[in-house]
């Protein structure tokens, strides 16, 4: 099973993540900041891993993941509220592999990770 964390200062944003996600079969973990997420990732490095580019620390934290044996194999996702050029780059440039606009749902995230979870 495919390991998935969701980092996002808020609550409700990765409890339905998590439950979404689980539906679809990944093993799913949640960080409120990103301290919490770098303490997770030393412990046990994830599949996929959800940054909300809100957070502080966010582009830190990818970076971060990036530098530890095997980070260059996470798939991150860099949490965006809207289109920002400015800040898709900044991702893009700390080294997140592709986007996810904020809120998402259900059909968003079936949309992206449904044949994934599946795909060790």
């Amino acid at each position: 099973m495919q390991r998935f964390m969701i980092t996002d200062a808020s609550d409700v944003v990765r409890k339905v993540g998590k439950r979404i996600l689980s539906e679809l079969d990944f093993l799913v973990s949640e960080a409120g900041d990103a301290r919490e997420a770098l303490v997770r990732c030393q412990v046990e490095i994830p599949d996929y891993l959800i940054v909300d580019a809100g957070m502080e620390g966010a582009l830190d934290l990818i970076t971060n993941i990036r530098a530890m044996p095997n980070g260059k194999d996470v798939k991150i996702y860099y949490c965006v509220v809207e289109a920002d050029l400015r800040k898709l780059m900044a991702g893009k440039r700390a080294g997140a592999t592709d986007f996810l606009l904020k809120p998402f749902d259900r059909k968003i995230l079936t949309a992206i990770f449904g044949n994934r979870a599946v795909a060790a």
